[in-house]
């Protein structure tokens, strides 16, 4: 053979080989916070990294993609009954890491564990809705509920439902155990062809590091994503040579304010906390944060959650600004006459937003002879800071974060009406039951609401199949994949 053959022939090899699986190459991924651990959900509540690793290699029955819609997870396909009461999923061929097949009694016995009376998984009082999970064949599962939910995929789509094994999941990555340089993780994961071949590889590497240093290395091209930006950071971004079109706000549903923290103390008093919600300058504070589209909000409930119609907004709000400051400090005069005012403390992460928040509180407060300062150790906690996405559509969540025996100050008056909700068969008495619980929550001031919460990214351009959603929740699967143009609008 001539040497024009022979190199004709290994180019010949070549192509074939690439044939098989192309490398489309790595992706840099930062997460504000602690390095990422893979951690059972059952165990407690999980960090913003951890969520995010448990969603790229312990998936769940169902995952979101990119847009935060549900795609197959561990479950190919599944059905849903007329009356909305059954869900049956068919589990696809699958393996754990060690090689044990994935079936359908082990898959029941993780997920029982998951929303098992002793587990502290943060949001298993979302699916308490369930009365049974059942392996009918090795392959099918059946979960059966108490009365219909339309937002449960959601929620089993949600890390906190991801599926852990001993220590391990099935996808859709599969975590390196090879050394990494210090703080990174390599997820990898084979894409198949339409002829079942391996048409691509993906490769994540995945980090942990504080907010300062992922904003400083996406300045510097040394990372292609940033993802857990809150409220606490955001204002970090804007010293920083960052392109416009890199900045990714999510347009969230969620919690975002303060909440008592104790049963004692000074806002054992629902006066003194109708003073304090009504006293908040929630146009100011938004406007200090920054951030495209945040509304301020005086409700527990947002707009646009599933059953509901639009909030009804507290009297007072209507009423002009002076007034209502005037109106305030007459009260507070009244209600402490010549006793000294409290000071309180409030609970708050690390970051400018935290300093930003806690001055305008000072400042919104001060005519009322209120003092706020710092949660400090050693000295009781009079507030703590709610900051979180809700996982579904339904605006059960919203309220049964302030149940008695979840939240110090609560009504009983409410949770009737929130557990006369979870056993309602029909979706406008169930509404009407969760307009009433929202109303007296919000009447007795038992969480004095700012916003929804506020979460951010930072995304290259190379990072095509990002895309923002309700949920804030960015797989680590297709990133570099472009969205088509239909899912796209």
């Amino acid at each position: 053979m001539t040497s024009l053959g022979r190199a004709l022939l290994v180019l010949l090899v070549l192509i074939g080989a690439g044939c098989g699986r192309r490398d489309d190459g790595m992706v840099n991924v930062s997460v504000i916070g602690p390095k990422p651990r893979l951690v059972d959900p059952a165990g407690g509540l999980v960090r913003p990294g951890d969520e995010i690793l448990l969603s790229a290699i312990a998936q769940g029955l169902v995952r979101f993609d990119a847009r935060g819609d549900i795609e197959p997870g561990l479950a190919e396909r599944w059905n849903v009954s007329d009356d909305g009461l059954s869900y049956i999923f068919r589990l696809a061929k699958s393996e754990w890491p060690s090689g044990r097949p994935v079936i359908a009694k082990d898959v029941v016995r993780i997920f029982k564990r998951q929303i098992a009376s002793a587990s502290r998984n943060s949001i298993k009082d979302t699916v308490g809705a369930i009365d049974e999970v059942v392996a009918m064949t090795e392959r099918v599962i059946e979960i059966r509920l108490l009365a219909p939910r339309p937002n449960l995929l959601q929620l089993l789509a949600q890390p906190e439902f991801a599926l852990v094994r001993e220590g391990e999941g099935s996808g859709p990555f599969k975590l390196s155990d090879k050394p990494q340089p210090a703080g990174l993780l390599r997820l990898s994961r084979s894409v198949p062809g339409p002829d079942g071949d391996d048409s691509r590889r993906e490769i994540v590497l995945l980090s942990g590091v504080p907010a300062a240093s992922a904003i400083q290395a996406f300045t510097d091209h040394k990372t292609d994503l940033v993802l857990g930006g809150s409220f606490a950071d955001v204002a970090l971004t804007r010293t920083a040579d960052i392109p416009r079109a890199a900045f990714r706000f999510d347009p969230v549903a969620g919690l975002f304010g303060l909440v008592p923290a104790r049963k004692g103390g000074p806002l054992a008093q629902r006066e003194l906390r109708l003073l304090l919600t009504q006293a908040i300058d929630r146009d100011a504070l938004v406007a200090s944060l920054i951030v495209p589209g945040l509304a301020p909000r005086a409700t527990v409930l947002q707009p646009g959650l599933e059953g509901l119609g639009e909030p009804i907004m507290p009297a007072w709000q209507s009423e002009p600004g002076e007034a209502r400051r005037a109106r305030l400090v007459a009260e507070a005069n009244q209600l402490f006459g010549n006793a000294e005012r409290p000071e309180l403390r409030i609970a708050l992460p690390d970051g400018p937003g935290a300093r930003i928040l806690i001055d305008r509180l000072a400042r919104d407060w001060a005519p009322l002879g209120v003092r706020v300062a710092p949660a400090a150790k050693g000295i009781a906690t009079d507030l703590r800071l709610i900051d979180a996405v809700a996982p579904s559509t339904s605006p059960a969540w919203f309220l049964r974060q302030f149940r008695c025996g979840t939240a110090p100050i609560c009504d009983p008056k409410a949770d009737e009406m929130l557990d006369a909700a979870r056993a309602a068969p029909v979706a406008a008495q169930r509404g009407a039951l969760l307009a009433e619980a929202a109303r007296l929550i919000d009447d007795a001031a038992m969480f004095l609401p700012i916003a929804a919460p506020v979460r951010w990214s930072l995304v290259a351009p190379s990072v095509s199949g990002f895309a923002l959603n309700r949920f804030a929740r960015h797989p680590l699967t297709g990133l570099k994949q472009k969205l088509s143009r239909e899912r796209a609008d």
